[in-house]
């Protein structure tokens, strides 16, 4: 079977089935930045621009891929809703199905289409597939299960009019693991916010985000309690939430302009994490037999994390975020310590002012950490770590 890829971004759920060696006759992103990404990693795939000029999926293509745009659908984007100008050109993806026999569709976005404008994203996208005769499926997964230490929740949907889409996501549930097998040497947050949310993350980070519409950077903060003062407050790099999201280091290098790396982050806080596609395909290529509970949905009923429909009818299943448990990546082990930055002075004091204001309840000694940062990187401190040879002596253990 060969697969076509729609809103590609940089191939995180096209990648796992290039791995397997099943052919890729199509990819399609309307940013150049993805594009050039795309093309150095699948240099004999056509590129498309545009999907709202693509006439018609190749011949021969029977798996169609497409994690539209979430820029109207995220809480950290316009909110919009599936008809704003990004999410609703999900509309293109049904136009090329209406002439297609598949066996598969994958499609992939953020947890909020759940309930913004109380499931209206859901409720489109369940009676444009119904009319095509697809029944379908869809599953809210963690990527952690991946292996990967970010702390990261995305709807899988999967639907076919040959097969049936609950031998692929509802046959496996690891259950929610608990915490201990996290270690207590790391811990994310945005450093963006502080007041009404945190994003506080134990051995991980919370979800990477694309950042401004102008292409600004906002990676996590991450408290390291053991390191060193100065550094005990950093950001990762780059290369380092390629790892986050599955992706080897340097990925997205392409599609670097000089020492601007703003582009990068918005390809890979943007992407779908590949460990999770790899799941995916995974079980598209060997069906199994469902092991999560259902029960018929009550109309009225808000949207579930998991569900099953066909023919107007839907079943909640009772499916955790963890459909399967991988080794996991400490957050430690991900990071790089000789390339870590000290959060800026500017951050943390923001941070800080915010956090002292808001009614949230803060670690202690995170709190005392970012108070002491705050002062080790006032710009008259002397004791500031601004050199990256400091940096080589810093330990991550």
């Amino acid at each position: 079977m060969s697969i076509a890829g729609l809103f590609s971004g940089i191939g995180g759920l096209e990648l796992p089935f290039h791995q397997r060696n099943v052919p890729t006759e199509l990819l399609c992103d309307v940013w150049d930045s993805s594009r050039t990404v795309l093309q150095s990693h699948f240099p004999d795939v056509p590129v498309w621009e545009d999907i709202a000029n693509l006439e018609h999926l190749p011949d021969g293509v029977e798996i169609v891929t497409a994690g539209f745009p979430c820029t109207d659908l995220s809480q950290a984007g316009r909110t919009a809703g599936i008809s704003g100008k990004e999410s609703g050109l999900v509309s293109h993806v049904f136009r090329l199905l209406e002439s297609r026999d598949l066996e598969w569709l994958v499609l992939e976005n953020v947890r909020n289409m759940l309930a913004l404008n109380k499931g209206q994203a859901m409720a489109f996208l369940v009676s444009k597939l119904e009319e095509l005769g697809f029944s379908w499926a869809y599953r809210l997964v963690n990527s952690q299960f991946s292996g990967v230490p970010q702390r990261r929740h995305r709807v899988l949907f999967v639907a076919s009019r040959r097969h049936d889409p609950r031998n692929v996501l509802f046959a496996d549930d690891a259950g929610e693991p608990g915490n201990s097998h996290l270690r207590s040497d790391a811990y994310g947050f945005y450093w963006t916010e502080g007041l009404r949310g945190l994003g506080w993350a134990q051995d991980a980070v919370p979800p990477l985000k694309g950042g401004s519409g102008l292409g600004i950077p906002s990676p996590p903060g991450i408290w390291l309690p053991d390191n060193a003062p100065g550094m005990k407050l950093v950001i990762p790099s780059i290369e380092d939430a390629e790892v986050l999201q599955g992706f080897e280091r340097g990925w997205t290098e392409k599609a670097q302009v000089g020492s601007k790396k703003g582009p990068r982050w918005k390809l890979v806080g943007n992407a779908v994490t590949v460990g999770v596609s790899d799941w995916l395909v995974g079980r598209l290529y060997n069906l199994g037999d469902v092991v999560v509970e259902s029960s018929l949905l009550r109309p009225g009923s808000r949207w579930p994390d998991a569900a099953y429909g066909a023919n107007g009818q839907i079943w909640e299943f009772k499916a955790s975020h963890w459909p399967v448990q991988r080794t996991y990546q400490h957050l430690t082990d991900v990071l790089t310590p000789e390339v870590l930055s000290p959060l800026s002075h500017r951050a943390s004091a923001g941070f800080l002012k915010r956090a002292l204001r808001s009614s949230l309840r803060f670690n202690s000694d995170f709190l005392s950490d970012v108070k002491e940062h705050v002062e080790l990187t006032t710009p008259q401190s002397k004791d500031i770590v601004s050199q990256r040879p400091h940096l080589r002596k810093i330990a991550n253990a």
